[in-house]
């Protein structure tokens, strides 16, 4: 199982929103390069990367940022928030990132999320975030009007590596992983599950690691507010995450 360190990114600057609002909002640094690079060095090998001004607007303001993070450290990047069409995803993966995550635009056009994959294997994921048991889009300010397992069933033979999985409401609470509904998703799809959301110490990480539904376990874990606060480090994660391997 995979650990994503997550950097989320607003106006350059590398921020955690509590539940995702906008106004409510930390400061962690000012220099994703050297962030990206304190994980990387630590043995991340998957960082996790968020546009909020492009999730909330379509404007791709931090991409500069993500390449510079790409261009930088051995580890791979995964990065979304705003990739609303071909454009915006094959800019992404020329500069340098392994995988892009498709949210609103998955939702709003999953022809385009199998088109794609097909051209990029391995190279998409689709993020599915949800509040109440609905998703949401654009930045998480909108419903899509379609529950989670549904819109896990849209993306079957779509060919794309993984979804990625977020409950909204305990996203940068550090409460715990919304374990129930990660085992519904496994056990409705075959495709890999990467969680989001809620890891506040170790124990919720082996929960995750330790979640297993018709043989299947989760593929990796994005945390964030954990590592930034000092929760545990990138060495006490990946050592939690490799225990059962």
């Amino acid at each position: 199982m995979d650990l994503y360190p997550a950097i989320d990114l607003r106006g350059g600057r590398c921020v955690r929103l509590r539940q995702g609002d906008y106004a409510d909002e930390t400061v962690y640094g000012d220099d994703p390069v050297a962030v990206a690079r304190g994980f990387a060095d630590a043995g991340a090998t998957w960082i996790h990367m968020v546009d909020l001004d492009a999730a909330r607007t379509g404007d791709p303001f931090n991409r500069p940022a993500i390449a510079a993070v790409a261009g930088a450290v051995d580890a791979r990047v995964q990065a979304g928030g705003g990739v609303r069409d071909e454009a915006a995803a094959r800019a992404l993966l020329d500069a340098g990132v392994a995988r892009v995550v498709l949210g609103t635009a998955a939702m709003e056009a999953p022809d385009l999320v199998a088109r794609l994959a097909e051209r990029h294997p391995g190279g998409v994921a689709v993020g599915l975030d949800t509040r109440d048991g609905e998703v949401a889009v654009r930045g998480w300010t909108e419903g899509a009007g379609i529950g989670l397992l549904d819109a896990v069933a849209r993306f079957h033979d779509a060919g794309i590596a993984a979804l990625v999985v977020t409950e909204i409401a305990r996203d940068g609470m550090l409460v715990g992983p919304d374990l129930r509904g990660l085992a519904r998703v496994l056990a409705a799809s075959d495709i890999d599950v990467i969680a989001s959301g809620g890891v506040g110490i170790l124990d919720h990480l082996r929960g995750l690691a330790t979640l297993e539904v018709r043989g299947r376990r989760l593929a990796g874990a994005i945390v964030g507010k954990a590592l930034y606060e000092g929760s545990f480090t990138v060495d006490e994660a990946l050592a939690v995450l490799h225990e059962g391997t």
